[in-house]
């Protein structure tokens, strides 16, 4: 009986060491981590660790790393690098909330898109602490995956594997490929409100670090392309269209004495009955009668397809007429344009927006110029052809070079894009970034 409770001690005793062993190692990927990209400091230390028996793998529910401490030891004396990657691998998973399964999506895509998605910011940074040779295999599904999505999103990498329609074996390829924890841990033991309060810190952590790269990180922003790319699309505001047109086009009261609805007589009686308290006072606005003007500007050098540009111009025109009443009316300049005007067309109603559709042609396709239509406008507000412009809206997918000069009339430059990439408008104007699929719902909005 004795000898069975030391072999049992010193079982516990050896799997204390093992524990004990495997905290040192992951505070050693911690400390290189942290030596060779300091930017990550935060989400770094934003992870506990704890051993697990049931389970030889490795995972995270973005609280608490669940670890095999015989996995880990392995992993160790494999390839330290390999342990790197790993932390690396959980703590990208969680800044860019892979958490969160899209409705109606197939899981197991979900994980691979992820997983493909991690791999791929990680094998492109040059630190020594992750840095390992990279398979003609990756390479090449990269570029594959690029060509066609650009940008590799778990989105856009998800999309590419369900058009490709893979053979079985070629998506377990992919998997051994790429897997390095276990996902299915990504809910364990947190409840509705824990999921919320985790998002949340790792959404700020995320604007944190972004804010960081992109303030104090230059000498690293080229290092650390792909992941400054991913925080920034993940970050971006989602507003929807419709509440940004409706902002954009706020109608202002005019601040004028209102002499129609004031009545003098009971001015004058409370003057005297007070002294000095009016019973009534002059309103301080007045609806007037104004023909509120807008200009809608399409780049006729970009790829959208008709149809989509269609559904932009129907979508604005809704909004902007919403407030159409018998003091105000709308009167949208619809011109087309790329290195220069190519058309303008002035939209009063519904049913000449819904003849200018049925004759609508891209004119142009040119180069990308945003100037002419400033000059254009400029000219008009010269010419005294508006009543009253409230705004431009500049309806393009591509980049252009834009006016100096801050204009008169608010700006708001729309880009069309499936592939997100960075636009630095002036910071005069607004911006949004819009996918196709998502038109008709949520945008991506990014004001500046």
């Amino acid at each position: 009986m004795a000898r069975e409770w030391n072999v049992l001690q010193r079982e516990q005793q050896r799997e204390l060491e093992k524990i004990e062993i495997c905290m040192e190692v992951w505070a050693q990927a911690k400390q290189e981590l942290y030596v060779s990209m300091r930017f990550f400091h935060v989400a770094l230390s934003r992870l506990e660790f704890e051993p697990q028996y049931s389970s030889a793998e490795i995972g995270t529910n973005g609280e608490t790393v669940y670890f095999s401490p015989d996995t880990l030891i392995s992993l160790f004396r494999e390839n330290r690098l390999k342990v790197n990657r790993m932390y690396l691998h959980m703590i990208l998973h969680c800044l860019f909330l892979h958490f969160a399964l899209p409705s109606a999506a197939d899981k197991r895509y979900w994980n691979l898109a992820s997983d493909i998605v991690v791999e791929k910011m990680i094998d492109s940074l040059t630190a020594r602490s992750v840095r390992r040779y990279v398979s003609p295999y990756r390479k090449n599904l990269y570029q594959t995956i690029e060509k066609q999505k650009q940008v590799l999103t778990p989105k856009n990498v998800y999309e590419f594997l369900r058009q490709m329609n893979y053979q079985e074996e070629e998506i377990r390829r992919m998997e051994n490929e790429f897997y390095m924890d276990n996902h299915s841990m990504w809910s364990d033991n947190l409840t509705p409100k824990s999921t919320m309060e985790r998002n949340k810190r790792w959404k700020e952590d995320s604007e944190k670090m972004q804010t960081e790269i992109e303030t104090f990180g230059k000498e690293q922003s080229d290092e650390v392309k792909d992941v400054l790319e991913q925080i920034q699309i993940e970050n971006r505001e989602k507003y929807d269209y419709r509440k940004f047109l409706r902002k954009f086009s706020v109608l202002k009261e005019e601040t004028q004495v209102d002499l129609d609805s004031f009545d003098y007589v009971f001015y004058h009686y409370g003057m005297e009955l007070y002294g000095n308290m009016p019973l009534i006072e002059p309103q301080e606005t007045k609806e007037v009668y104004k023909v509120e003007d807008f200009v809608i500007a399409i780049d006729t050098s970009m790829s959208c397809k008709g149809e989509l540009v269609k559904q932009f111009l129907r979508e604005t025109y809704s909004v902007l007429s919403e407030s159409e009443s018998f003091f105000r009316k709308v009167r949208i300049h619809i011109i087309q344009c790329d290195d220069r005007i190519q058309s303008d067309t002035v939209i009063t109603n519904e049913k000449e927006l819904q003849a200018y559709m049925e004759s609508f042609e891209v004119r142009g396709q040119g180069g990308t110029d945003f100037r002419p239509v400033f000059a254009y406008v400029n000219e008009l507000i010269k010419k005294k052809a508006f009543h009253h412009l409230r705004g431009l809206i500049y309806f393009t997918d591509g980049y252009g070079t834009f006016p100096v000069k801050r204009p008169l009339y608010e700006t708001a430059f729309v880009f069309m894009k499936e592939d997100y990439r960075d636009v630095d408008v002036p910071i005069w104007a607004m911006k949004l970034i819009i996918e196709p699929e998502e038109f008709s719902g949520k945008v991506e909005a990014e004001w500046t």
